[in-house]
């Protein structure tokens, strides 16, 4: 290895004699960007793929519109079959289920669901009709965005098909309502798998399974003892367990000690938004929804910006979350070389700083930070 370095080295220091004022990294971009892509695909892996896209309800038009922008301007192999659902709706139309078990990838702006009372949530419901078990969010620190905490990168990887959201309610007598958390063995054991294969595949370290077992004995304890069971099969990746509630002090006080989290329903809804806040905020987190067979890609934590009101009438939503979801949905599809250009020119806008909008302590709008991510796209 020494040797292969050796003419490398030769050459940034004749470079750095000639040239006081190149810095380092200018001197090593050279050798970065040429660096031959090593993923070779298929025959046909370049054929365009169809994705189901659900613009949704209230930002969801714009930022969806961000990435149709952004995609045509990439001349990425992808086209979108487009429906309109909305969340007043009764359910999903049949259709759109079609579109995407035949597709296998959705692209998901945020569908309103009604609170205490009306329709139940179709996010709920397109999860259970396709078996999307796995949610993941991934929050963590973009380069150039200051924030309470550095060394961010967590990943959230949720229960999506039982837990409180089984939406199993009903009246005993008046005044008195039942809601039942179904915990199984079955699904606490796969999610339990797909995290620590996650992590795995992706060089991660540490899985922590976030629990109220202390209270829930047999509902949360059947979720350790499945995580416990999975955890022996993974001897290189580290395993440790934390409560909720010390798990939400530990997230805002101590961010960077979590690595792979895996969680209940519930637990998960909290823990990835409260993450997604210390790392940036919503409008900035990556995420998606997959099972065996389909996936779903959209904003990685919502916390109720999907109906704001004003930043519709603004046109100032935040598009750099289903952006790095895109990403996510490109590497999904094997289309890398497509997701890394995205991602790169989305990290150079917000590190550059000219163009960012509110939440981000800038002023842009929605088309102004796409019209500069497209600018910078290599």
């Amino acid at each position: 290895m020494a040797r292969r370095s050796l003419p490398i080295l030769k050459h940034l220091l004749q470079s750095s004699k000639t040239s006081s004022s190149t810095t380092t990294s200018d001197l090593l971009h050279p050798f970065v960007s040429k660096r031959s892509v090593t993923y070779m695909p298929r025959p046909g892996d370049g054929t365009p793929r169809a994705v189901t896209l659900i613009p949704g309800d209230g930002i969801g038009p714009l930022v969806t519109g961000a990435v149709e922008q952004v995609m045509e301007a990439m001349h990425a192999p992808i086209y979108f079959e487009k429906y309109e659902v909305h969340g007043d709706m009764i359910k999903v139309p049949q259709e759109v289920i079609d579109s995407i078990t035949k597709n296998k990838v959705c692209l998901k702006g945020g569908l309103a669901t009604p609170v205490g009372g009306g329709v139940s949530s179709l996010n709920v419901q397109l999860r259970k009709d396709l078996d999307l078990y796995a949610s993941l969010v991934n929050c963590f620190n973009l380069p150039g965005l200051p924030t309470r905490h550095e060394n961010v990168d967590i990943v959230v990887i949720r229960e999506n098909t039982e837990g409180e959201y089984a939406g199993l309610e009903h009246e005993v007598v008046p005044g008195v309502v039942e809601s039942l958390k179904v915990i199984t063995k079955f699904c606490s054991e796969r999610i339990a798998k797909y995290a620590f294969e996650y992590a795995y595949l992706n060089n991660r370290k540490k899985v922590t399974a976030v629990h109220k077992a202390n209270i829930m004995k047999l509902a949360d304890g059947l979720f350790l003892e499945s995580c416990r069971e999975v955890a022996t099969k993974y001897p290189g990746i580290k395993y440790n367990e934390i409560i909720v509630d010390n798990c939400c002090m530990q997230l805002v006080s101590r961010p960077e000690q979590f690595d792979v989290m895996v969680t209940p329903n519930l637990y998960g809804n909290l823990v990835a938004n409260t993450a997604a806040g210390i790392a940036g905020g919503t409008g900035v987190m990556p995420g998606g929804n997959v099972g065996a067979d389909h996936a779903i890609f959209e904003q990685g934590a919502s916390a109720g910006n999907v109906g704001n009101e004003k930043l519709m009438e603004q046109k100032t939503a935040n598009p750099v979350a289903l952006l790095l979801s895109s990403a996510m949905m490109l590497r999904h599809l094997q289309f890398p070389s497509f997701a890394d250009r995205l991602e790169t020119a989305v990290m150079h806008v917000i590190s550059e700083g000219k163009h960012r909008t509110k939440d981000l302590g800038g002023t842009s709008t929605t088309q102004e930070v796409v019209d500069a991510v497209i600018a910078a796209l290599d």
